[in-house]
């Protein structure tokens, strides 16, 4: 019998959004507490050190960071099974999730999202128009022009969905929201691949929350949560006053 969860973290992230995608394949009900990025009170640093999020809280077990978050889900509750059956594949899925995470989310989520959106709203400063430049119009075409050789011209990255696929797309819906767009003329595979992840996995629904959230006041954030199926969590980590945390881009 496993105990309740409560998630923490916006569906605003695409790491929020990767765990909540996981959870509805999975039959996991969880309880959001949906704090915006930068927003965490005094106690949120007692949950995540690095004050990031998601963090996932289940009776004496907290974990942070979406892949370890949603390892654990795997090794835990293991159908229907989300990594590939066959070593090699299961390794190079491995690889997709850490490429992800680290270079692609670089690139549209600290060099783009934050710096177009996150960065004015939150810190009050302007975007470093050279660094967007840089990630617009020449990191982000040489990340897509190898995903492209990766991505098959129909079904998922490794046959059945799988964590390299949910890892993958999130952060492209993010940099839709600072109209940064795969262009399907160059990248046709992986254009017709996120159309997919849109239409047939829970990503469509919980990107249409992302978005009803982008156009929502903060505090009234928890109250959309209901409206897409989700429950807010009792408690809330959420302060008011923007912070950054020890690893947050200047």
């Amino acid at each position: 019998m496993f105990q309740p969860v409560t998630l923490i973290g916006s569906p605003v992230s695409p790491y929020v959004r990767k765990v909540l995608a996981v959870c509805a394949i999975k039959g996991i009900e969880v309880e959001l507490d949906p704090i915006t990025p930068f927003m965490g009170n005094d106690d949120f640093e007692t949950v995540s050190p690095l004050r990031r999020i998601p963090v996932w809280i289940e009776g004496d077990v907290t974990l942070c960071d979406s892949s370890i978050i949603v390892q654990y889900i795997e090794e835990t509750r293991p159908g229907p099974a989300l990594w590939p059956a066959d070593p090699v594949q299961r390794a190079k899925a491995r690889f997709i999730e850490e490429f992800a995470d680290t270079r692609l989310f670089d690139v549209l989520g600290w060099k783009l999202f934050f710096q177009l959106a996150l960065k004015p709203l939150f810190f009050g400063g302007e975007a470093d128009q050279a660094l967007v430049d840089q990630a617009r119009d020449a990191d982000l075409p040489a990340l897509l022009d190898w995903l492209e050789t990766q991505t098959p011209e129909t079904g998922f990255l490794f046959g059945d969905l799988s964590i390299a696929d949910l890892s993958l797309a999130p952060a492209f819906f993010n940099a839709r929201a600072v109209k940064v767009e795969v262009e399907p003329e160059r990248w046709p595979k992986v254009a017709a691949w996120l159309q997919r992840m849109t239409d047939e996995t829970p990503l469509g629904s919980l990107n249409k929350l992302a978005r009803a959230l982008l156009r929502t006041p903060i505090e009234h954030h928890r109250e959309r949560l209901t409206e897409f199926g989700l429950t807010p969590a009792a408690r809330s980590w959420g302060g008011s006053v923007p912070r950054r945390g020890p690893m947050t881009p200047r």
